[in-house]
């Protein structure tokens, strides 16, 4: 609005950018497996702003591939020629092995390309907005950014594009006048790589507002605590707001921008704003456990619009509810439009939990910034939220309540169907679905889906493709009968390859899944000869136990009338395996895998695998079980996992399956 001589206003009409580019769905994980962030994501925003005319408001931009120089600036020659390289023909053979080297990060012949794009289109539209061609822009890009560092990609970021934007305004465009930035980081993870970025420079002011849980939700480090603040001159120019728990929504983040965020950025004075818009706090979101609404969204970005003169710049970073992103992006896109926020309304207070942060933050920073420096009234500090129901780890999103408000407009109701359609027979559509309504109704499941493992495979289920059958449901060639999936359908949070010194061996004579032949065993006792190569899956507790079940019963059938009204491992079997090192389960003590072994701990996380019992492997020596060469297609899917994660070429992969079929135990 202006105001006129006359005394009466007149409605300015802002000029927004906004940029999409289809090739940045080139980058998806090499076999089309399902992961979180994957090309969906963008069609799903890009759908929803047409189905509401939002391009027709807006400037729509074309891409550019950022320019290496300016990726420089940011990162190292060596990332740079990495990630230049990594989709050419040169990397075809070796791609996936170098993919596993690095931090929930894949790769595939598109990824070079998405990822210049996404770095330079979020240059461009930042560029315009400092230029004054634009009052605001919206860049709907991935793979996004925030994670990556100077000379690493991880947590599905390959270059840090807001960090390169930054850079760009500050180092090679001074003459456009942008002296200070403002990134605001609101993805529900810390933006580890932005912030060691600009870690000395006192002219981007880097904000991140995250669920930390004391170092245990990803990136799992202390680099997003309180304490982290700058140094040098950029001390007090690093402002992390760690969330203890999950669950944190609209009160908890208003909280935050009212007494930290919106005083700081008064004294700072930014000459523009960069948001590192991850959507991964939103209600609803398979990883993030948070509950922000698109409203609430809207209102921190329309606080926000009252600094820089409003030149703000979205950069998508995460995000992985195909709802949430939609609606929550087209709430932010309204907000850059009309300079207001949808309507609606939030809970009524934040927890408790949210107000320690909010003071120890406040605290640690007033030496730098004087409106810190007051203490909170009481009155507001004591208007505070049930507690949260604390998580034991940093797995997946909990179960929401019924209560939750429907954020799904009929309309995305459609859009979001015919995005999913492609995904359907991995049943991504049950995550939020009817098996979460039948989960929440088992107590059991509820408990153990709070602590993760990792589950170590040896055999067909090295094969990620396979073992997702276990998780969502559905069969691989060669497999005579489907799985049912896991009552929790969201994939393994993390994939890792180690060796461990047991031996790797085949018995039985037929399956019910894979027909004539052996399947794999692992010796429960070590041998310091003996070497076997194993996937290990970062799931739930809830899950190991559904994957047990299933297991079990698609080998023979005497074990397939177990019931799972309560679960076959439970956490004090947890303890009992890490104390004693094995243990059988009675439920399966008929069944071919019964015996738990537990094989030490990664990133302070149990490793535990299943395998037949040392009295199982004295009726193998014996004869009285035979030993027996698996059929070509389970052993095919051995050789495919190995290849796959990186482990050995084809025929190396052959000899390794021929050697342990052949060798007397």
């Amino acid at each position: 609005m202006q105001q006129l001589e006359s005394g009466e206003t007149m409605t300015i009409q802002r000029r927004v950018g906004l940029l999409y580019d289809e090739r940045m769905c080139k980058h998806h994980t090499p076999d089309d497996d399902y992961h979180p962030e994957n090309p969906y994501r963008i069609k799903a925003i890009w759908n929803k702003l047409l189905a509401n005319n939002i391009p027709q408001r807006c400037v729509v931009l074309n891409a550019k591939e950022a320019e290496d120089k300016y990726l420089l600036a940011v990162h190292s020659k060596n990332h740079v020629n990495l990630i230049r390289n990594i989709s050419s023909n040169q990397f075809d053979s070796r791609r996936n092995r170098i993919a596993l080297k690095f931090n929930s990060i894949y790769f595939n012949d598109g990824s070079s390309e998405a990822a210049y794009i996404a770095a330079g289109s979020v240059v461009e539209v930042a560029e315009r907005v400092a230029k004054g061609e634009l009052h605001s822009s919206a860049a709907i890009v991935r793979p996004p950014g925030h994670h990556a560092e100077h000379d690493e990609a991880m947590g599905f970021c390959l270059f840090n594009n807001v960090a390169v934007a930054a850079s760009y305004l500050l180092d090679e465009r001074p003459e456009l006048g942008i002296k200070k930035i403002l990134i605001v980081d609101w993805d529900v993870h810390h933006g580890n790589g932005t912030q060691k970025m600009f870690w000395k420079d006192p002219r981007v002011l880097f904000f991140s507002v995250h669920r930390h849980e004391f170092g245990n939700f990803y990136p799992a480090n202390d680099d997003g605590f309180y304490t982290m603040i700058g140094e040098g001159p950029g001390a007090g120019y690093n402002i992390n707001v760690p969330w203890e728990n999950g669950r944190c929504g609209d009160a908890d983040y208003l909280a935050v921008w009212d007494h930290i965020l919106i005083p700081v950025a008064k004294e700072f004075d930014p000459d523009m704003i960069l948001v590192s818009a991850g959507f991964d706090a939103a209600i609803g979101d398979p990883l993030g456990g948070c509950r922000v609404t698109p409203y609430g969204y809207s209102v921190m970005l329309k606080k926000l619009m009252d600094f820089a003169h409003g030149k703000i710049v979205l950069a998508l970073e995460g995000g992985y509810n195909l709802d949430s992103i939609a609606n929550s992006f087209l709430a932010c896109m309204e907000v850059l439009l009309e300079s207001k926020p949808i309507a609606g309304s939030s809970e009524a207070y934040p927890f408790e939990s949210t107000w320690r942060v909010i003071q120890a933050v406040r605290k640690k920073l007033s030496a730098y910034w004087p409106s810190l420096a007051d203490e909170i009234p009481l009155k507001l500090t004591s208007q505070k939220a049930p507690p949260a129901h604390l998580l034991i780890s940093s797995s997946d999103s909990e179960d929401e309540d019924e209560k939750s408000p429907n954020i799904v407009s009929d309309n995305m109701v459609k859009v979001v169907q015919e995005i999913v359609e492609p995904l359907s027979k991995l049943k991504v559509e049950d995550i939020h679905g009817k098996d979460q309504v039948a989960r929440e109704s088992v107590p059991w499941r509820s408990e153990l889906s709070k602590m993760e493992i990792w589950y170590a495979t040896y055999g067909s289920n090295m094969w990620k493709r396979r073992f997702l059958c276990y998780i969502q449901g559905g069969q691989v060639d060669g497999m005579r009968k489907p799985c049912p999936g896991s009552m929790d359908k969201n994939p393994p949070k993390e994939i890792l390859w180690k060796t461990f010194s047991r031996r790797l061996f085949f018995g039985r004579e037929s399956t019910r899944t894979w027909g004539p032949g052996g399947v794999a065993f692992l010796n429960p006792e070590t041998s310091v000869d003996e070497k076997t190569y194993i996937c290990m899956y970062r799931i739930t507790l809830e899950q190991f136990n559904d994957v047990l079940f299933q297991e079990n019963i698609a080998l023979q059938e005497n074990v397939s009338s177990c019931e799972m009204g309560s679960p076959a491992f439970h956490l004090a079997d947890l303890e009992s395996v890490e104390k004693h090192g094995s243990m059988s389960l009675e439920v399966f003590k008929k069944g071919w895998y019964h015996n738990v072994v537990y094989l030490g701990k990664e990133q302070d996380i149990p490793i535990l695998t299943m395998t037949c019992s040392l009295s199982d492997v004295e009726r193998f020596k014996s004869g009285k079980v035979p030993l027996c060469a698996p059929c070509k297609e389970y052993a095919n899917t051995l050789i495919q996992g190995l290849i796959e994660g990186g482990q050995f070429s084809e025929e190396e992969a052959i000899t390794y399956i021929e050697e342990a079929s052949s060798k007397p135990i």
